[in-house]
């Protein structure tokens, strides 16, 4: 990997890539969605009649987010895959779009209103009546909203609607960050990077994908807490570093790790990047320690059942899965890399 002329050791990953046995009927659905929501050009679809296509066809599947679901979800049934496949569209839609209609014409008023629009999509009360969508962006998220909340992850409910809250906020945050030339301190980025990010459904991902939750008797523990915190840190920043040419040189963005490290510490370009992974490299070495010691040391002195202690089991195996299918997905996929790089091997994993 690369940051401009900078060139950007390995990121650790200790987790073997895991994929999805079902990733072949996703790869063979992959576009009908987006293309029903408007998020293509033309092809006869809702863009070519409401005038609101995000991608062309060839960008679309160049991003390979069937690929993306299928490395982080790799024990998800098909209809759990594609309901998170789904979820990944319209999240990287709502990241493109936001960037090309606001960040790119420093329209800070426009993003405002468009944010507040799409408040009005996130009811978390069952049957609620949404707006009438105006555009790809609503149009996905209104869909969704109808397919979200099985009922075994009712509890969910609320919580996933007020991660989605933080990760459309977050944008309008970083475009006056942006307009105003503020970078953000580096003790405030990590946790604004999780709500920017959308890192706080990331739990509801792994949930959905093994079925299984964190016991409720350990959920609010310090330990849990922690390893929470190390889980969501390292996909924003780690998402940094492999969007940092996109995101500083096109954007003009400074919401970026390299950008704050260098800016808090005084570093270079070349000192800021290996200082950056050196942090998104730690933050993984914490979840690591956390899950190894002292979430076992937990489970001990908290007296677990042997079914709460297998559906931690499960939850945590699908959180070490879905890191490893980030890490594959920055490090292999055209949106990040050079066409010629060569994809990770694809591995059905049980």
């Amino acid at each position: 990997m690369t940051v401009r002329a900078v060139e950007v050791p390995e990121l650790w990953m200790p987790h073997p890539l895991r994929v999805n046995p079902y990733l072949a009927g996703l790869r063979a659905e992959t576009e009908t969605w987006a293309r029903e929501m408007g998020m293509l050009h033309g092809e006869g679809g809702r863009a070519a009649r409401h005038g609101d296509g995000i991608w062309t066809r060839s960008q679309f599947h160049a991003m390979t987010v069937d690929q993306l679901t299928a490395w982080c979800l790799p024990d998800a049934s098909p209809a759990d895959l594609r309901l998170n496949h789904r979820f990944n569209i319209w999240a990287l839609a709502w990241d493109d779009y936001f960037a090309h209609e606001f960040k790119r014409t420093s329209d800070l008023p426009g993003a405002l209103a468009f944010t507040a629009r799409l408040h009005d999509f996130l009811r978390p009360e069952p049957g609620a009546r949404l707006p009438y969508p105006e555009n790809a962006v609503e149009r996905g998220i209104a869909d969704l909203q109808q397919q979200f909340f099985p009922p075994r992850l009712a509890h969910w409910r609320r919580e996933f609607n007020r991660a989605l809250a933080k990760y459309i906020d977050a944008g309008v945050t970083e475009l006056a960050n942006s307009l105003a030339g503020r970078v953000p301190s580096l003790i405030e980025y990590a946790p604004f990077r999780r709500e920017s990010f959308a890192a706080h459904t990331a739990p509801y991902s792994v949930e959905l994908s093994t079925r299984a939750r964190i016991p409720e008797e350990i959920r609010d523990s310090a330990a849990v807490r922690g390893l929470l915190d190390a889980f969501m840190d390292y996909m924003g920043l780690a998402n940094d570093l492999a969007s940092y040419e996109r995101e500083v040189h096109e954007e003009h963005d400074v919401n970026n790790l390299v950008v704050v490290i260098g800016e808090s510490l005084g570093l270079p370009l070349h000192d800021a990047v290996p200082a950056s992974v050196h942090l998104v490299n730690s933050r993984l070495r914490d979840f690591e320690y956390l899950r190894t010691h002292e979430i076992p040391l937990l489970v001990r002195q908290s007296g677990l059942t042997p079914d709460a202690r297998a559906e931690l089991d499960a939850w945590l195996r699908g959180a070490c899965g879905f890191l490893s299918g980030l890490h594959a997905w920055y490090t292999g996929a055209p949106r990040y890399v050079p066409a010629d790089h060569t994809v990770p091997e694809q591995r059905p994993g049980a």
